[in-house]
């Protein structure tokens, strides 16, 4: 549906983990030691224990996004979200992306129900099953790992927004 209102502005804050926490989770270089691993080579950080990929026979797909730079400010009118799985977008290097997200549960109709980050080109995110957000907006070009459900059936629903949001511009990091 498309509308010939305005857009609400909408400006990407800086990702941290308590203000993702409604959506997801965080991925960064956790501080302080990890556990040796590899003879004492190497050391492990476990960051989730659980993406949520197996409801009803869906397995674990790793894939690879080559993301072209969006420009902003960029109009945002439809939102997706996968029900049965989580969502999972690491940078392959230094990558920032923008995050515009909004609840799980009823479909956002308005542009004053979303939320978006700015990541700072190391963080990555895990969004919940069941998160509205947008396709990924690359603010650097490049490459980024997915990982996500699949399974027989798609899990992807896509919602216009009645109202259009704004993102006017990836804020600093």
């Amino acid at each position: 549906m498309k509308n010939d209102a305005a857009p609400h502005a909408l400006v990407p804050q800086p990702l941290t983990p308590q203000a993702f926490a409604p959506y997801g989770a965080v991925l960064g270089a956790p501080e302080g030691a990890g556990r040796l691993i590899n003879g004492g080579n190497a050391e492990r950080f476990d960051l989730v224990d659980d993406l949520q990929l197996g409801a009803q026979g869906g397995r674990p797909m790793l894939a690879l996004f080559r993301a072209q730079a969006r420009r902003f400010p960029h109009e945002v009118t439809e939102m997706e979200r996968h029900a049965l799985g989580s969502q999972t977008f690491v940078p392959l290097g230094e990558r920032r992306f923008v995050i515009v997200v909004a609840p799980a549960g009823e479909a956002p109709t308005a542009a004053g129900m979303l939320e978006a980050f700015v990541t700072d080109g190391h963080q990555g995110v895990v969004l919940a099953p069941g998160t509205w957000h947008h396709a990924l907006l690359a603010v650097d070009a490049g490459d980024f790992v997915v990982i996500e459900r699949t399974a027989a059936a798609v899990d992807c629903d896509v919602c216009w927004l009645q109202e259009p949001a704004r993102i006017e511009a990836a804020a600093p990091v």
